[in-house]
């Protein structure tokens, strides 16, 4: 039998197209429900107030199809379509995929919102939600960042080639398609819309990846610098990780078992990692597996990140991310500077808001934890950058003119248009340690003292968040710090009262000279902004909360010392011998207002945030209880060893 483009058998294709046709037509149950027999709402999007209103707008304007979509080695993806009722037009394609299901399942269960937002559904679009290979109703096997596949033969399968398939099956099959194809996506799902970009479609004309996952060892939520992500790994992967026989609508429950309201004390009681298996996961689960058997930054983790491929990408890219983003702060901005390096052959925007993961997505967003930001900022989004982008490529509606870089200013609280990110105007500056718990902008001079010290101790790390949790939240990226600044295993730095405003935009970078007395160490540095302390007291969480003297967390990052010189080949550290470890704390856009004091705070333990770490050079993953041990870490602030933040400053 003659095969089609993707190796299907032209027989199931048109069977397919039936399929499709008598869908559009009316058909109210489709082949798909009949043959599962039931229905499940399971999903796992974006969570969204459902209106009722946006819920009857869909249903009377939209029409709903279930089909399996063949791929080029013969497997089939469930794919949801959204094709409006009215037939007069012609429409261009908005389309998702996703390892986290495309429900509610069932050709008469609908959305209850469209696209990234309801300006879309009620512009008029054909909207496609797809489950991943291996997910949910999607047949084939699921492999988690899946890599790309550099020289394909053509059987060879990725995540790019199979949103091929899809665009050029739905291009020549879905009636009343304008021949356009846009794609977005947020966290998991815009590492999939990343991977669209790649040898994409002729059809793909606009590209959103949003809060995308893209490094899972070196920025993103399993590893921060190599620093396993315990709390919010654990959580996920206990549900995620399960595997999966057959394609199913259910979703696997992730743990619930804690035991107490009190994540701390859960996960110091759980012990060394791998207790998490001998306890809890019984060596079952694929996904936690993996992460335990490559604890370096080895090929299978350098396999799994698209930033190398990211060359010559030609449609239109929108890159969105949120400064506080407590998942993935490093993927937007990683994958836009891959794309500007590897060069585009049209417009390549990033987006970067004062929000959460994915907040921007939902609600008004006038407000990030305490802080308030005068403004709906994720209104402001939805209605003027990603709407306009999307409309101009794909319906020829007027160029918005965007810049290449629109950035939220926090502090003032402002929306901020960039020629380039970091901006060009953005001059390299430095904020050193100073003896007497110092900061200043100047280098340290020579003092009798020449170092501060401070005993960490794994069996009592330092708390990431003053609240009782057991799932990690979002809200500590902002949290007022003053619950760590007390602790003997926090060093504190401050400058004076600032004089005038000082604007930091874009990378951040700590550069300290350590040492230890152990043979291996973590070191976070967390950047603070403190109000002053007649600070007006207008905590948007809570109005009993004193502003006066508030620390607001900017941005906070970890770094393993063994992984200081290569990330692929650790080394252990010399006892007592001073060390320089330099990390990436990603990038900023804030302005510490006038009156208001720079902060730096310093230690060795953010838990359970990230793991424990036993301050002895072995392979973490496979430590014993026996493996952890008491340190004195000292970080040093001479003209010879001159710890230092370097930063990005913007004369005001």
């Amino acid at each position: 039998m003659k095969k089609n483009f993707n190796g299907s058998p032209k027989m199931s294709l048109i069977k397919l197209n039936l399929v499709l046709l008598t869908a559009i037509s009316g058909l109210t149950t489709s082949p798909l429900m009949a043959q599962r027999g039931g229905r499940s709402a399971s999903t796992a999007a974006p969570a969204r107030m459902v209106n009722k209103e946006d819920s009857a707008y869909i249903r009377n304007n939209y029409k709903k199809i279930e089909i399996m979509i063949p791929m080029r080695d013969g497997v089939k993806l469930y794919t949801a379509i959204y094709v409006p009722k009215d037939e007069t037009k012609s429409y261009p394609i908005m389309m998702s995929r996703s390892p986290y299901g495309s429900g509610p399942y069932g050709a008469d269960v609908y959305k209850t919102s469209l696209g990234p937002s309801m300006i879309f559904a009620k512009e008029g679009f054909i909207f496609a939600y797809q489950d991943a290979r291996g997910r949910f109703m999607s047949e084939g096997d699921f492999v988690a960042t899946r890599p790309y596949v550099l020289k394909k033969t053509n059987k060879d399968i990725d995540e790019s080639s199979d949103t091929y398939d899809t665009i050029d099956w739905m291009i020549k099959n879905l009636p009343h398609n304008n021949g356009k194809v846009g794609t977005w996506g947020i966290s998991a799902p815009g590492f999939y819309t990343t991977m669209t970009a790649i040898e994409a479609h002729p059809a793909l004309k606009a590209v959103s990846p949003q809060a995308p996952v893209t490094n899972w060892f070196m920025g993103d939520d399993r590893h921060h610098n190599g620093a396993f992500q315990e709390m919010g790994t654990f959580a996920f992967l206990s549900g995620f990780g399960v595997a999966r026989p057959v394609p199913t609508p259910i979703n696997a429950r992730a743990f619930s078992a804690y035991g107490t309201p009190d994540g701390y004390k859960f996960y110091l009681a759980m012990g060394p990692l791998k207790n998490f298996d001998d306890k809890i996961l019984h060596h079952t689960n694929k996904l936690w597996n993996e992460m335990m058997e490559h604890d370096t930054y080895d090929e299978y983790w350098k396999s799994r990140t698209p930033e190398p491929h990211l060359k010559n990408i030609v449609p239109a890219m929108m890159t969105v991310g949120g400064f506080f983003d407590q998942e993935d702060p490093y993927g937007p901005l990683k994958v836009n500077a891959s794309i500007e390096k590897g060069g585009h052959k049209d417009r390549n925007i990033l987006v970067m808001g004062p929000w959460y993961h994915g907040g921007f997505s939902r609600g008004d967003d006038e407000t990030v934890g305490n802080i308030q930001l005068g403004s709906k900022t994720g209104v402001f989004y939805r209605e003027n950058i990603e709407f306009p982008f999307f409309m101009h490529y794909l319906k020829d509606a007027p160029d918005p003119q965007l810049p290449n870089a629109y950035m939220f200013e926090t502090g003032t609280n402002v929306w901020k248009k960039y020629s380039k990110w970091p901006p060009e105007e953005a001059k390299q500056g430095a904020i050193y340690l100073q003896p007497g718990n110092k900061l200043a902008f100047t280098t340290p001079q020579a003092n009798t003292k020449m170092f501060d010290a401070y005993v960490s101790d794994p069996a009592k790390p330092v708390p990431y968040t003053a609240e009782i949790r057991t799932i990690r939240g979002s809200e500590f990226m902002v949290e007022d710090q003053r619950f760590a600044a007390n602790r003997p295993d926090v060093l504190v730095y401050e400058t004076e009262v600032l004089d005038k405003d000082v604007t930091v935009a874009g990378n951040v970078t700590a550069d300290l000279f350590v040492s230890t007395t152990g043979t291996d160490a973590d070191f976070v540095v967390k950047v603070i902004d403190v109000y002053p302390d007649d600070a007006p007291d207008n905590a948007a969480l809570n109005p009993a909360i004193k502003m006066g003297g508030f620390e607001m967390l900017v941005r906070g990052e970890i770094m393993r010392a063994k992984f200081r010189n290569d990330f692929g080949k650790p080394e252990p550290m010399v006892p007592g011998k001073v060390t320089e470890v330099k990390w990436d704390v990603e990038d900023i856009n804030h302005t510490f207002l006038k009156g208001h004091k720079i902060m730096f705070q310093i230690q060795s333990t953010w838990f359970p945030l990230n793991d424990r770490n036993p301050q002895k050079f072995v392979n973490i993953y496979k430590a014993n209880e026996s493996d952890f041990q008491k340190a004195t870490n000292k970080v040093y602030f001479t003209p010879q060893y001159p710890s230092h933040v370097d930063v990005k400053l913007i004369e005001k």
